[in-house]
């Protein structure tokens, strides 16, 4: 049995997966089996992956689309390690990323997870060191401390500071909570983190760049807001905290995303169900709000020109 189970799910990312495969076969940690979880790819994935010979590698596709949530539940459902993580097929760990983690673990047998910080690099693997630190502040990570995070629920809810690909976790604590939801392309991580600091579980935060996270314009566009909208919409309505500060906070981004997914349907010409969200997330920006319903009463066919001269006004 491995030390520690590496899962990368995958989809039509042949171009990529090669880069993420290498940064695990690379670690100065070498106990380990890697699960590559493949979600139907058609691009060539299957004979990329029929060409490593590393037995420590463990190969599971499925024969079509079964979602990433459920694509990663069939990862960890393979793993057999002690410890677990999983990281996407686009990104990279830096070499000593399972040993500086599993370090920390084996320091204190109390301690759930360990969270890093991270790199953010190009299409290029080109290091971006002006935007890694824009990433760590906005993420809450240039002020976190090394150690046992204190105010967790904080931590993960409001900041967000825990980037689920630079974190290794105990596989067991995974297992009582049933690792992530099923039937989830979007949010999985966020609700992974908000359920393990429910739970009690103690988190520990080593700020150092231990992965890299690769940003690429594959990342954006509007068929991608959308279903990540409805995703984060479901995952904020299903939480009701005890503590009023975060409960207000909670309602105010579920507002949020009900207004930008309202305004992002009418932008398509979901008119109705549009309408719909925006009336109910109108407390976030009424003047949004309105303009959107103003938006709503164009032909279809003129609404992405109006959208997009308003984005273009506003910045």
């Amino acid at each position: 049995m491995s030390k520690i189970s590496v899962c990368i799910p995958t989809f039509n990312r042949a171009y990529l997966l090669p880069y993420a495969i290498d940064s695990v076969l690379k670690q100065s940690e070498q106990d380990f089996e890697l699960i590559v979880c493949d979600d139907g790819s058609g691009d060539g994935t299957a004979e990329l992956m029929s060409q490593y010979t590393d037995n420590r590698i463990k190969y599971i596709r499925h024969p079509q689309n079964i979602g990433k949530s459920n694509n990663m539940r069939s990862g960890f459902d393979a793993a057999s390690g002690k410890y677990f993580m999983k990281f996407d097929d686009d990104d990279r760990l830096t070499t000593d990323f399972l040993a500086r983690t599993t370090a920390i673990f084996e320091q204190d047998s109390s301690i759930d997870f360990v969270g890093t910080d991270h790199w953010i690099i190009d299409i290029n693997n080109v290091r971006d060191q002006e935007k890694t630190q824009e990433n760590s502040r906005r993420w809450g990570r240039t002020n976190l401390p090394a150690g046992i995070v204190d105010n967790l629920l904080e931590v993960v809810f409001i900041q967000q500071s825990f980037q689920i690909g630079a974190t290794l976790f105990r596989r067991q604590t995974l297992q009582e909570l049933g690792f992530m939801l099923p039937n989830l392309q979007n949010c999985e991580d966020n609700d992974l983190f908000v359920r393990l600091a429910l739970a009690g579980k103690k988190g520990y935060y080593l700020p150092e760049l231990l992965m890299e996270y690769r940003y690429h314009a594959e990342q954006q566009g509007i068929n991608r807001a959308i279903p990540y909208l409805f995703d984060k919409m479901q995952y904020l309505e299903s939480y009701h905290f005890d503590s009023h500060k975060l409960e207000k906070i909670r309602k105010n981004r579920l507002a949020e995303t009900q207004l930008l997914l309202g305004l992002r349907l009418v932008e398509k010409g979901e008119t109705p169900k549009g309408r719909e969200l925006i009336l109910a997330g109108q407390s976030f920006s009424t003047t949004k709000a309105w303009t959107g319903l103003g938006l709503s009463l164009l032909p279809v066919e003129l609404r992405s020109k109006a959208f997009s001269v308003l984005r273009q006004a506003r910045g």
